[in-house]
């Protein structure tokens, strides 16, 4: 074999140097990242080394997780924007406004179940069910007082939450 070096990997082309083979130790571990639904408290969610080992933190991170969705369904049919002004153009940046949070909420809710962590996974959906529930499934009422109603305000005045 002129002038081509073979090191055993069977294709006769020298291997790059792996970091540890030239003194260079990475600076931190990686974690392994899961490409399908795990149960477990050891997962990392939204942000490195977050919520870590501890079962308190791994609970209080679907809390988070929970509240998250809830607040995207809350946001998708408030009417606050209607109880604080008239003047349309007002309005129109405070729908935008509504409509950035709503869809960094819904973005971070995204990112939390892509950890593909089972627990995750199921607190986002009930946080999306129970917020349905309580602010459009009816099921508690219009949620408009007498006043609201006769003043033409709708339900929702944010378009449906697309992806």
């Amino acid at each position: 074999m002129d002038g081509m070096m073979d090191h055993g990997n069977g294709h006769g082309m020298a291997s790059p140097p792996s970091p540890s083979s030239m003194g260079m130790q990475p600076k931190h571990s990686m974690m392994m990242m899961h490409m399908s639904f795990y149960w477990g408290h050891e997962a990392e969610i939204l942000f490195t080394g977050w919520p870590g080992s501890s079962t308190g933190m791994y609970v209080l991170s679907l809390f988070v997780v929970f509240l998250l969705a809830f607040l995207v369904e809350w946001i998708s049919r408030t009417r606050v924007v209607n109880r604080v002004t008239d003047n349309k153009v007002v309005a129109g940046v405070l729908l935008t406004v509504l409509h950035a949070i709503r869809m960094c909420l819904a973005y971070f809710v995204m990112l939390a179940v892509m950890s593909f962590n089972v627990g995750v996974f199921i607190v986002a959906v009930v946080g999306h069910a129970l917020g349905f529930l309580v602010f459009t499934s009816g099921a508690f009422g219009s949620g408009l007082d007498q006043e609201e109603e006769d003043r033409g305000y709708k339900p929702s005045v944010l378009p449906p939450l697309t992806c």
